[in-house]
């Protein structure tokens, strides 16, 4: 007899620290026969998986490094047709930048039972563990929210860094590093201060997070100076000194 199909649970595990998944999300991960995690997953976290259930890595490293989408999505599938209930954990938010509706998309073709447990993306949540408010009644009514990873935007389209920029309020934007000069000059020339302040969120709720500060003009320079890496939250805006403490 064939067995009957469990479902796939496209669980967020959060921003970082493991204390920041949701309850729903962490009974299931407790509860999975099959627990798929990326690599900025916290340690911890799988630690709660119960006894006997198999624990897969999907991580990609830096430079592309690791199973492809293909691969992980038929891994899934593979254990969901066999009867195993899947705990697909991924970091942050499944659909925020997380390619979670690429791979809900492959489950529902393979005709799999699925559902989706919603995650604290660090896209608010670094930003609030920085002390930095998104919006702010004074200074910032709206937020946009941006891949810092060009290949990543829609049919492969270039980013529209003028609509951002003349979008106004707060900017935030997710794995940017890399392309973090770039986006500065683009920023300036479609009319945002070079003196606007910038904020640099390395593996925010991390016990080494750490935040670089600056200004549109001179981020880029800092933040190759002091080492910046991925993972790491941009944040632009006059929000970004609301409330801290070195606040100008």
């Amino acid at each position: 007899m064939t067995a009957q199909p469990g479902t796939v649970h496209l669980v967020g595990a959060g921003p970082g620290d493991p204390g920041l998944i949701t309850v729903r999300g962490q009974r299931i991960l407790e509860s999975a026969d099959v627990v798929v995690y990326d690599r900025l997953v916290a340690p911890e976290l799988l630690e709660s998986a119960k006894p006997g259930a198999k624990r897969l890595s999907a991580g990609k490293a830096p430079g592309g490094r690791g199973p492809s989408q293909a691969q992980i999505n038929a891994q899934i599938i593979e254990h969901a047709r066999a009867g195993r209930s899947v705990c697909r954990l991924k970091g942050g938010d499944p659909f925020v930048f997380g390619r979670g509706a690429e791979e809900i998309a492959a489950v529902q073709a393979a005709g799999v039972p699925w559902d989706v447990v919603p995650g604290v993306t660090s896209a608010v949540a670094a930003p609030a563990a920085a002390r930095i408010p998104l919006t702010h009644r004074d200074w910032a009514s709206t937020a946009t929210l941006v891949t810092g990873h060009e290949g990543e935007a829609k049919d492969g389209a270039p980013v529209d860094w003028a609509a951002v920029a003349g979008a106004g309020g707060t900017i935030v934007i997710l794995m940017g590093i890399a392309t973090l000069p770039t986006t500065c000059e683009r920023l300036i020339a479609a009319g945002r201060p070079s003196s606007e302040p910038v904020a640099v969120i390395e593996r925010a709720t991390w016990p080494d997070e750490r935040i670089t500060m600056g200004t549109l003009a001179d981020i880029a320079d800092t933040a190759e100076r002091v080492g910046a890496r991925n993972p790491a939250v941009v944040v632009v805006g006059p929000v970004v000194r609301a409330l801290r403490g070195d606040a100008a």
